[in-house]
């Protein structure tokens, strides 16, 4: 006796099998993650190296072409690009799917500690990051006001809203971009510094000895222990005005003397626009192992409190969200998938003209594509583009074997069984 004759002599338990296929299927189902490719762990290793000062051309042959025939041999690499622009390297590197990223970052420091004497007394350390997922952001929320400026709004993110959204299941990383920190704008004047006979150094280390932050310690008797608070930093133009940079005599040449002091940006170098206004944006990075359908729906539901708590004249949008793509690709191949299966049953109805004989591929179609979705989260897959556009395919092979039994059965009934 075959495995298929326990189920044609027992229809009872062959419906109970069915049944208990389709209950299992439709409880995956709902468990699987919903994606628009399936997950792929990437990787990226980038080190920055900041040389303030430099233009490009030494950022490349001092900074850049060190770091890269360093780090080429590190363990796991895949692919490696480097960028020089004036006062900055940026070096990328990208790493095999089957690597350890772990691993490839220690081996990256150790080799750029290697080459740290090599580099520029001036250039600060490089930096290095690493960046596991995508690499794009999901969503991007842009902020901007008529009354504040970049800098203010810029503030308000990195006290309110940056924390707010970082606290989201599933955000890897919420970065702000085209902010502008506040920053003391020291401009000097040339004339002045000439007629006063001051240089740049001489101002440089006045502010390096003046304006710092120290811990003066604390005083202890037998009984009582004070904290000692030295205010050694300044904290507002005046102040940094009043600041002494040299002696001529009896005579004090101050800062304001020489330079004119603001509170502005800390740097001007670039700029972001939203609707014909300055606007500071906020990226939201899903973690690798999220859902980024549930991460965007979650940052949705936050983003009308986020709104009404902006201060007056701030105003917020969402400029570009990722997941309106993913649902319309998602939604076209799942109406594609019912399409197909609604043409074959069409076509098998229209061939044999029996409507009791399209029942079968009635039923095999929904319970076998329903059925394979626990196999789908047993094996860890999610549903996406690949797997739906699968589905679709496996239609055919589904409406084949329906087919033949359908016309053995046929066969056998014409012979009299």
């Amino acid at each position: 006796m075959s495995f298929t004759d326990v189920f044609i002599r027992r229809p009872v338990l062959a419906s109970v099998v069915s049944l208990l296929i389709l209950l299992v299927g439709l409880a995956s189902a709902f468990n699987l993650q919903v994606r628009q490719f399936p997950k792929i762990t990437n990787t990226t290793i980038t080190i920055t190296t900041v040389y303030p000062g430099a233009n490009a051309d030494l950022i490349k042959g001092f900074i850049t072409t060190p770091i890269q025939q360093a780090v080429a041999s590190a363990e796991g690499i895949d692919t490696m690009t480097s960028s020089s622009q004036q006062n900055v390297s940026l070096v990328t590197l990208n790493l095999r799917l089957d690597a350890d990223p772990d691993r490839a970052v220690a081996d990256v420091l150790s080799k750029i500690q290697q080459i740290k004497t090599v580099l520029p007394r001036e250039s600060q350390d490089p930096v290095v990051v690493k960046q596991t997922g995508e690499t794009t952001a999901l969503m991007y929320m842009s902020f901007n006001s008529k009354d504040l400026s970049g800098s203010q709004i810029t503030d308000y993110l990195t006290r309110v809203v940056q924390p707010r959204l970082q606290t989201i299941n599933g955000v890897a990383n919420a970065q702000i971009l085209g902010g502008q920190v506040f920053a003391m704008r020291i401009w000097l004047n040339p004339d002045k510094m000439a007629a006063l006979g001051v240089t740049p150094i001489d101002i440089r280390n006045a502010l390096a000895n003046n304006n710092f932050t120290t811990a003066a310690g604390q005083v202890k008797g037998d009984f009582v222990q004070s904290s000692i608070n030295a205010e050694t930093s300044l904290d507002n133009a005046a102040a940094f005005g009043k600041l002494v940079v040299t002696t001529r005599g009896d005579a004090l040449v101050r800062l304001d003397d020489v330079a004119t002091i603001e509170l502005g940006a800390e740097s001007a170098d670039s700029s972001s626009v939203f609707d014909g206004l300055k606007a500071v944006f906020i990226g939201i990075f899903a973690t690798p192992t999220s859902n980024p359908l549930t991460v965007i729906s979650d940052v949705r539901k936050a983003f009308p409190d986020i709104q009404k708590q902006l201060p007056a004249g701030m105003e917020a949008a969402i400029a570009y969200d990722a997941t309106k793509f993913i649902n319309a690709s998602i939604s076209e191949v799942q109406k594609t998938l019912l399409e197909a299966a609604a043409i074959v049953i069409l076509v098998i109805f229209l061939f044999l003209g029996n409507l009791r004989s399209t029942l079968i591929p009635i039923v095999t179609i929904p319970l076998s594509l329903i059925g394979v979705m626990f196999a789908l989260l047993a094996l860890g897959y999610s549903i996406n583009l690949l797997t739906l556009l699968a589905l679709v395919l496996a239609i055919g092979l589904v409406v084949d074997d329906a087919i033949v039994v359908v016309e053995n059965i046929y066969r056998h009934i014409e012979e009299g069984m």
